[in-house]
């Protein structure tokens, strides 16, 4: 019976660290993108973020090595402004183990042994990257990506980067 509950445990563990970052994006398709060649981060737009400013340092910090790696530069006088928008969700999964064991030959009512429940929590987030028109102030793009949150210290900026790169493969926008 513990083995059963172990491997079960084992099985969640190993599901839940093999989660990927889902992503999609939106564009404004009338938009020239190789137009644009420097950024700067939408101050109002990231102070709304409701998340800690450790998590918005460390989210700044992933996007900068992206649009850096894009051949962005980061100017006081950008054309494209950065935005971010934060939504988390907490996702509780209720697993049922029903095993016995009886003795005897066929149905046996009174068998021995008890199903088991596993419980797991996960917070999931949801972070949108906006890149909006510095002249125009108009959004042109828009990037989420959705992943299992670590509360792991150590691993924050890990996952903070896998999220961003992952958002960021989809800009630009693949126009034909």
């Amino acid at each position: 019976m513990k083995f059963y509950s172990l491997l079960s445990l084992i099985l969640i563990i190993t599901l839940s660290s093999c989660s990927s970052v889902r992503v999609a994006s939106d564009y404004d398709k009338q938009t020239n993108f190789t137009t644009y060649k420097s950024y700067a981060f939408y101050k109002p737009g990231i102070d709304k973020a409701e998340i800690s400013d450790l998590d918005k340092k460390r989210i700044l910090r992933a996007i900068e090595a992206d649009m850096s790696a894009k051949g962005f530069t980061k100017s006081q006088n950008p054309d494209v402004l950065v935005s971010i928008f934060t939504k988390t969700k907490e996702n509780i999964n209720v697993y049922q183990n029903n095993f016995g064991f009886g003795y005897g030959w066929g149905w046996n009512p009174w068998f021995w042994g008890a199903g088991q429940n596993t419980v797991s929590r996960t917070t999931e987030g949801t972070l949108y990257i906006d890149l909006i028109d510095a002249s125009k102030k108009e959004l042109i793009w828009q990037g989420m990506g959705t992943a299992a949150l670590t509360k792991k210290v150590d691993r924050k900026q890990e996952k903070m980067n896998q999220i961003v790169t992952a958002i960021m493969e989809k800009y630009p926008p693949e126009t034909k």
